[in-house]
């Protein structure tokens, strides 16, 4: 069902195919600044607390590509604040399959390929610059922080579609957690203070699915002191906390009273 909703979605942008190019494209450049800022910073600098540049890279690459991944897939809960005021996920409601299927298969935004190419670009950039002792456990480890990262990013985007039910619009504080999560995930979490680190690995488990594992993809030494096999054991949080975000959004349906639209 969910290859059906996501097939019509693709036909539907295919309809316009210079307008897939071109916002493809501006994602693309508007995501390339970030980097060219981070080049900038390291160009002036050479280094952050000891990181490198490639180092940091890597961090900005699985940042950009799990966000991506996350933005494309839950473009439904995106945008089911809108639905909410205009009284359409009434409709919604009306069908024989479940919400999170429907809003998973809402729109599958093609355009956001133009951010994730970029940070692959930039990922695999940062994979050529670094002797990372490679083995099937690192390239595992790898994939799975990616996937992990989305899970995450994916749950984030959940909850705030949880939040309009009440508020019936999308709340800026969330969307500072989600955007400005990816911006804090581009850099190593030892460079933060210790409330902001607190924050994004109990709260919003952020560094379980980006600095941890990447630490132990690069074979770096612990800045913060965990153990090792934290960075293998921390990824699982990303599913952990989109299996908690679908439950609210199942809790906030139940308790969904429309808006009279």
């Amino acid at each position: 069902m969910w290859l059906i909703y996501t097939g019509a979605s693709i036909r539907c942008q295919m309809q316009y195919r210079v307008s897939f190019v071109l916002g493809a494209m501006g994602q693309f450049l508007a995501t390339g600044i970030d980097f060219v800022g981070l080049w900038a910073l390291f160009d002036r600098f050479e280094n952050l607390r000891g990181w490198t540049l490639p180092e940091v890279a890597l961090f900005y690459g699985v940042a950009h590509v799990s966000f991506a991944l996350a933005d494309m897939l839950g473009s439904g809960f995106d945008e089911a604040g809108h639905l909410i005021r205009k009284g359409e996920l009434d409709r919604l409601l009306l069908r024989p399959r479940s919400t999170i299927l429907q809003l998973l298969g809402y729109r599958l935004t093609l355009r956001r390929m133009g951010r994730m190419s970029q940070g692959a670009i930039v990922f695999v950039w940062a994979l050529t610059q670094l002797q990372v002792d490679w083995s099937i456990g690192t390239a595992i480890l790898l994939a799975v922080t990616v996937l992990c990262g989305s899970c995450l990013f994916l749950g984030l985007l959940a909850l705030q579609a949880t939040m309009s039910i009440w508020t019936v619009q999308t709340l800026e504080l969330v969307n500072c957690t989600t955007y400005g999560g990816v911006f804090a995930a581009q850099h190593p979490f030892s460079i933060y203070g210790r409330w902001f680190r607190w924050l994004f690995t109990f709260v919003v488990p952020l560094a379980c699915v980006t600095y941890f594992p990447l630490v132990a993809v690069l074979g770096k030494e612990e800045p913060l002191g965990t153990p090792a096999w934290v960075g293998y054991a921390a990824p699982v949080a990303g599913p952990l906390f989109l299996a908690a975000s679908l439950s609210c959004w199942n809790w906030g349906v139940r308790r969904y009273t429309s808006t009279g639209s």
